[in-house]
């Protein structure tokens, strides 16, 4: 394992020329470089990400994709420094703890992920479900408290409001606290970053907590909420048919279209105050 790293930079400024007024300028664009993922010297995988968080993305990756069985079966993640200079930063390395082993069956996770990707790679798509258990039990919150959090997800969106150009993932508790948030150019990334760091505090699985998407919620995002015990998962866009069967089989609650007061709940609405028993 390697040391301390200068972190690598988020965003960058570029030349751009502003039709309709303004002419040449330069413009902040958010960063998207790839991160080369290694079991100590073996290459695993290499993502597409916004710099920052590695880290916990690799933890949260390797959870939620189904590598690891458990969180604390990874021992220790860090950056490598035995690489080129230009490298520096965009490589990570991580180690299982004694008697814990990679999953290396039954997914094409291993190879290139880009920013994009969810689990696209997946070599059936109907197993997945079957390595996160059902969520039980879980908070019943409000309308009220659904509504605000968008607005709460936004606040806490610095380098988006810089570049425009990001995905963010927000965990709440059922008072509608911000407990972590996370921005990058891929929304699996942004949910890795989150889940990763309640897995490097200890505090998986989330069984009370509610995790906001900014973006669509596919059933890749229903997935790994699942993996990490999540019980309500709402996005300000719209869920997939995947991601609506995949929440009532695992019996989550999947709230869509979460933006100006008002929402779509697709399953799951016991959760929700005053909003019915039906799933």
């Amino acid at each position: 394992m390697s040391g301390r790293l200068p972190a690598r930079r988020a965003k960058a400024r570029v030349p751009v020329l502003r039709l309709g007024g303004g002419g040449p300028a330069r413009d902040d664009v958010v960063v998207e470089e790839p991160l080369e993922v290694r079991l100590g010297k073996e290459t695993l995988l290499v993502t597409l990400r916004t710099p920052g968080r590695d880290l916990d993305l690799v933890r949260g990756l390797l959870f939620t994709e189904g590598l690891v069985d458990r969180p604390e079966d990874v021992a220790a993640v860090a950056h490598c420094a035995d690489v080129p200079r230009e490298a520096r930063g965009n490589v990570v390395t991580f180690a299982l703890r004694r008697g814990a082993r990679l999953n290396r069956e039954g997914t094409l996770r291993v190879g290139l992920v880009t920013s994009a990707c969810g689990v696209c790679g997946r070599a059936v798509v109907d197993s997945v479900g079957r390595d996160a258990p059902r969520v039980e039990g879980g908070p019943v919150v409000t309308r009220e408290l659904l509504a605000g959090l968008p607005a709460a997800l936004r606040a806490g969106q610095d380098l988006f409001g810089r570049t425009g150009g990001l995905h963010a993932a927000g965990l709440f508790d059922a008072r509608g606290r911000r407990l972590a948030l996370a921005e990058d150019v891929g929304r699996h990334n942004a949910v890795d970053k989150v889940i990763g760091e309640a897995a490097r505090f200890g505090r998986l699985p989330l069984a009370e907590a509610l995790l906001l998407v900014s973006g669509r919620a596919g059933f890749e995002i229903v997935h790994k909420a699942r993996r990490a015990g999540i019980p309500i998962l709402c996005s300000v866009s719209a869920p997939s048919s995947l991601a609506v069967r995949l929440a009532r089989e695992g019996g989550q609650t999947l709230v869509g279209f979460l933006r100006e007061g008002r929402c779509n709940v697709y399953c799951g609405a016991e959760r929700v105050a005053g909003a019915g028993a039906r799933r």
